[in-house]
């Protein structure tokens, strides 16, 4: 006996040994609908107040000022962390990754003491080492990037990113899930990276296993300052497709496979996309086929271009009047990074991806293993066949299916098999494979590698 679903417009006939039933929509996990009904805009707004009362948050400025200059503000967010760790029962280690820096002739002209603020949610399972990460850029600077002294707000550029971090970091201080989350609030970014350049080759070095980082950078703005056009309902996610780590190594098999645009970093954007839409109302999340915006990049690109997953979370419409400027009103104009320009409940739902989605990674079991695609023979369908995941309980596994030329999954199939057949051919589509838990929480996708 068969079951016959409809799917790109054909009737499908798959076996019942083989599948166990069908979903088309992700089901809701009702903690995390908890976690992100708790993000507040009241909250966010109190932070961008904090962090603008700085002064300027410029990675030269002063470390040793209590109430002004990037010191005070690295020192507020480690304050913060520790107030949130209380609800972690010990589980949340709250630190500040510093080194002193020497002038490199280009955006450093004085030896620096370069910190990340940083907090470290450990799993619950010890033996579980995935980690997901969440950054923001603390530091801020005006139209010269060397200008350290001048009234630097920056309420968007990044005290949004650094805001959604710090509120993840409240609300989730009291989950209870498997994998470790770390919460970074990166200095450095406009004199080129250095604080995510610094964390980074510190995980790649201690072989911290990360498996997604969300970088959010500038996430509260809705106006296009060239049209005045408004969107409040888009977040970008950008990420690459070709991984930019070891190419070389990894060109010939993506080009057998037809795998340009299925690196680690688009399979996280997609994850994004299908768990902030399904939890998030009113938002679209729209992928971009970028590292990052055109001939730029943030601190995420640090993390890419060591091998880890990566992707930047960034507002649709970038205001160039509010960005990179020193504060100044001309011809009735006002410039400068202010919180009167921020958008709070725009802001509010892109932080609330944020949540929802470094739950869901969190709490789902580990990505199943050694996935692999039968080829012994030439067929109009395809077998797969994978080991179940290291860690956490596991339902099931979703069959992720896509035609070559659509930018997300579009097909799930449930099954709690370790193998299955389906009637869907490997020249016509792409597969991967997810595992899911009982909650509806999914890992991330797997993209099969060929059975020899």
């Amino acid at each position: 006996m068969k079951n016959s679903f409809r799917a790109f417009g054909v009737i499908l006939l798959i076996p019942t040994i083989f599948i166990a039933q069908i979903k088309n929509s992700p089901q809701k996990d009702p903690e995390i609908t908890k976690y992100v009904s708790q993000v507040s805009s009241d909250s966010l707004k109190s932070y961008i107040n904090t962090l603008v009362s700085f002064g300027t948050r410029h990675t030269l400025s002063s470390t040793t000022d209590d109430k002004k200059g990037i010191g005070a503000a690295r020192n507020w967010v480690l304050k913060k962390f520790r107030d949130y760790s209380k609800n972690a029962g010990g589980r949340m280690e709250v630190f500040l990754q510093n080194q002193d820096i020497q002038p490199d002739g280009k955006r450093v002209d004085q030896i620096t003491n370069l910190g990340n603020a940083i907090a470290i949610l450990h799993g619950t399972n010890p033996d579980d080492k995935r980690i997901f990460l969440i950054g923001g850029h603390l530091d801020s600077r005006v139209s010269d990037v060397m200008n350290r002294k001048d009234f630097a707000p920056g309420a968007n550029d990044d005290g949004s990113g650094v805001g959604a971090l710090i509120e993840s970091a409240r609300i989730l201080s009291k989950s209870k899930f498997p994998a470790t989350i770390i919460f970074v609030a990166f200095s450095g970014e406009e004199q080129s990276l250095l604080g995510s350049k610094m964390l980074a080759e510190k995980a790649k070095a201690e072989n911290w296993q990360i498996e997604g980082i969300l970088n959010n950078d500038m996430i509260s703005n809705t106006k296009a300052g060239e049209t005045g056009e408004i969107n409040d309902k888009i977040l970008r996610v950008f990420s690459e497709g070709l991984p930019q780590f070891e190419m070389e190594k990894k060109a010939q098999q993506i080009r057998n496979l037809g795998l340009e645009n299925d690196g680690d970093s688009r399979q996280l954007a997609r994850y994004i996309k299908e768990i902030g839409e399904n939890y998030v109302k009113n938002l679209e999340v729209k992928l971009i086929y970028r590292n990052d915006r055109f001939l730029r990049g943030g601190d995420h690109t640090s993390f890419v271009n060591l091998g880890f997953p990566a992707v930047r979370l960034t507002e649709y419409f970038e205001n160039y009047d509010h960005q990179h400027q020193d504060f100044r009103t001309e011809n009735g104009r006002k410039y400068g990074d202010l919180q009167e320009f921020m958008d709070f409940e725009y802001f509010r739902k892109n932080t609330a991806v944020n949540v929802a989605t470094l739950s869901n990674l969190a709490k789902a079991p580990s990505k199943p293993e050694t996935v692999k695609m039968d080829v012994k023979e030439l067929t109009n369908t395809t077998k797969l066949s994978w080991e179940k995941p290291k860690f956490g309980e596991v339902l099931g596994y979703y069959i992720l299916v896509r035609e070559t030329d659509s930018s997300v999954w579009q097909q799930k199939i449930f099954t709690k098999d370790l193998n299955i057949k389906i009637s869907y051919s490997k020249d016509n589509y792409f597969f991967a494979v997810q595992s899911v838990n009982a909650s509806g929480n999914t890992s991330l996708a797997v993209i099969p590698s060929v059975a020899i």
